[in-house]
């Protein structure tokens, strides 16, 4: 899952909403001198990680995506399930996704200098970007496709990758419909065994 999915899964503190997205910048053992929310959130973000990765669902989307891009596959439909879930917002969360938006951008950018590098600058990109509430319009999906393009080694053609949502609309969306209630129920029984602690 991409960036808005880790944040709506973790838990309401600063430190895990920390944590939820810098499982994609803290790559090994996981540092012990980081706050225990903030290492738990790494460890529910890996996890989220790997059963995403399995689920058939995904792998169902994964292969909706033409051999041209098929590479990106996992980038694109976990990018493309945020954008599911950015416009569905309201039947998962009492809070408008603005308000939840401005409220981690918050958290960010008062503990950056705190963060690994990398993680400073995608940050940085994000809120400046606005970029959790972009995700409700392909047009924010195509400019987090390039943004993505910029990093890779070699060229991908990425930014082109937007046609792949909007060509395949109704059947991602159903997708992502089936998936995501999974995704929750496991998360929800990972909050009671306490992972990370």
């Amino acid at each position: 899952m991409n960036y808005l999915a880790h944040l709506y899964l973790s838990d309401d503190d600063p430190d895990s909403i920390i944590g939820s997205l810098m499982g994609d910048f803290a790559k090994g053992r996981v540092d012990p001198d980081l706050p225990p929310a903030v290492r738990r959130g790494i460890l529910i973000h890996r996890r989220i990680d790997s059963f995403t990765d399995a689920h058939p669902v995904f792998g169902r989307s994964r292969h909706r995506i033409r051999p041209e891009f098929r590479r990106y596959s996992g980038i694109l439909i976990d990018l493309f399930y945020d954008h599911f879930l950015a416009r569905r917002w309201s039947r998962y969360v009492d809070t408008p996704l603005e308000d939840f938006a401005q409220r981690v951008y918050r958290i960010m950018q008062e503990h950056q200098h705190g963060f690994p590098p990398a993680m400073q600058r995608s940050m940085s990109y994000m809120v400046r970007n606005r970029l959790l509430q972009s995700y409700r319009d392909t047009a924010g999906i195509a400019r987090a496709l390039q943004g993505i393009e910029t990093r890779l080694k070699r060229p991908s053609r990425l930014h082109l990758a937007v046609a792949e949502l909007e060509d395949r609309y109704l059947g991602l969306g159903a997708d992502f419909a089936r998936f995501f209630p999974d995704l929750v129920t496991y998360v929800d029984n990972l909050r009671e065994v306490r992972v990370g602690e």
